[in-house]
């Protein structure tokens, strides 16, 4: 396997590279989407709600987390999973500011 050659983009671009990587899963996209209609559940709710089995969404839950999309708890013998605000505060202001850019230049482009 190839090497990536983070070390010659900025930490912005690999921060927003990780961020966008966890939300190549329509699996991750569906546990976001729940969490944010629920606003917080633990790990069975999730197994309950979506047609996976549970060590593969506790997998897509493993790689939202290290991305820092979620963020979860330890309520006794389960985890307690919510949205993390910042992550997501992250991927808003990336886009922001690159529609901003094409708004600007909109009429500059093919």
């Amino acid at each position: 396997m190839g090497t990536t050659k983070k070390e010659h983009f900025t930490e912005r671009q690999n921060e927003i590279a990780i961020l966008a990587k966890a939300l190549g899963h329509p699996a991750r996209v569906a546990i976001l989407d729940y969490l944010l209609k629920v606003n917080a559940c633990i790990c069975g709710d999730i197994v309950n709600e979506l047609p996976l089995a549970q060590p593969t969404i506790s997998q897509h839950l493993k790689e939202l987390k290290n991305a820092g999309l979620i963020k979860g708890n330890v309520e006794g013998n389960a985890i307690c999973y919510c949205i993390d605000e910042k992550g997501l505060g992250k991927l808003k202001d990336y886009f922001e500011i690159m529609m901003n850019t094409l708004e600007i230049k909109k009429n500059e482009c093919c």
